[in-house]
């Protein structure tokens, strides 16, 4: 049972190449919290973090960059050849991450909380969870997908995969499997179906729960997005993007496994978008698109000031917006919102500058804000 007797748990877990990813971020949409685990142990062991001096006292300096950060890469060579070495690393990192997980569920205000863990089973995680979710590929789709999208060779790929208990296994363990190797829609059916039954809810909620309108500034509306909207999100994706770059419907139910949209509306017709995802506590805005007749200085604050809202329900400490030149320029509408231009370097914490250098578009300008005063995890 859950240590968390107000919430339900759902444990989410595959090995890697399976999309773990993707399904937590459906199941966001859905109206979840979603916790990262494997983001939080590489938090766990960076500079000024707990982990850190335990992890470069046992494995060595050589494993540091020019910067003094752990070479991630490196340690992963290392502990993914060794069994031992590997156990050694998560003796250290899966305490840390336990009592993080902890405290910020603690602090989550949804009735709902996925956490994402490769090693969920093999951890005491199991124990506390109410559901365990699997999602599973054939390996051969593993390969394929660590070779184009992680761009390991396929020696690294099938160490890496070997490194970790069969799917077998895990799927022996689990109370829902999650099949990924179809379309996204088909994975889409199949995380609705097993969510209704954790959270039963009438089926015509999943379509109308994104879609609460919140009226504000005259004739202008915003919606929350979801993947029944695909087509007309990228009909403005055609229509606005200054790259020309064509959008399928696809394309964009391909992209709700990593952001959430907002649409602005006059009327029944919409005329903007913003795009956005939240990772590891920092929302990251990636697409803000507006039709010409838009008022700026009215449409900009009611998508910013709404995908603010969202993120600090779940708990961010920062946002980071990433902005063509064109609306870059509008820098007195940015101040008046709290955002100042910056780069990724200049954040001071390391994981605002990796989510920064991870998420920054070619071409755009990052500006920043912080969205709370204190830090969820400076306690750990």
């Amino acid at each position: 049972m859950s240590n968390w007797a107000d919430k339900t748990i759902i444990g989410l877990t595959g090995n890697i190449g399976t999309g773990k990813s993707v399904v937590r971020r459906m199941l966001e949409h859905l109206g979840a919290f979603g916790i990262d685990a494997d983001a939080l142990a590489h938090r766990a062991i960076s500079k000024g973090a707990p982990g850190y001096p335990k992890v470069v006292s046992q494995f060595g300096r050589w494993i540091l960059t020019s910067d003094g950060e752990i070479d991630r890469g490196r340690l992963g060579r290392l502990v993914f050849s060794d069994p031992e070495a590997l156990k050694i690393l998560e003796d250290i990192v899966h305490p840390l991450v336990s009592k993080a997980i902890d405290y910020i569920i603690s602090r989550s205000q949804k009735s709902v909380v996925v956490i994402e863990a490769i090693k969920l089973l093999e951890s005491n995680l199991k124990d506390k969870v109410n559901s365990v979710w699997v999602v599973y590929v054939p390996e051969k789709v593993q390969i394929d997908r660590l070779v184009k999208r992680r761009k390991m060779d396929e020696t690294e790929a099938r160490q890496r995969i070997q490194s970790q208990s069969p799917q077998v296994v895990k799927m022996g363990a689990a109370n829902v499997v999650i099949n990924n190797d179809g379309s996204v829609e088909d994975t889409w059916k199949q995380v609705l179906r097993h969510w209704q039954k954790v959270v039963p809810l009438p089926s015509q909620l999943f379509e109308e729960k994104a879609a609460t309108v919140q009226t504000v500034v005259g004739e202008l509306s915003l919606v929350r997005g979801n993947p029944r909207n695909s087509d007309e999100i990228a009909a403005l994706f055609n229509r606005l993007s200054p790259n020309g770059r064509q959008f399928t419907r696809t394309d964009i139910m391909e992209a709700f496994g990593e952001k959430a949209f907002l649409l602005l509306k006059s009327g029944e017709k919409s005329l903007g978008v913003l795009g956005w995802q939240v990772e590891n506590l920092v929302a990251r805005t990636t697409d803000v698109l507006l039709d010409a007749i838009l008022p700026f200085e009215k449409a900009v604050p009611l998508m910013i000031k709404e995908m603010e809202k969202a993120s600090t329900e779940l708990q961010c400490e920062v946002s980071l917006i990433f902005l063509n030149a064109n609306l870059a320029n509008r820098e007195r509408i940015w101040e008046s919102l709290g955002y100042e231009k910056r780069t990724p370097e200049t954040l001071g914490v390391r994981a605002w500058m990796e989510a920064a250098q991870d998420s920054k578009p070619n071409g755009t300008l990052l500006f920043f804000k912080k969205l709370r005063v204190d830090r969820i995890l400076r306690p750990i």
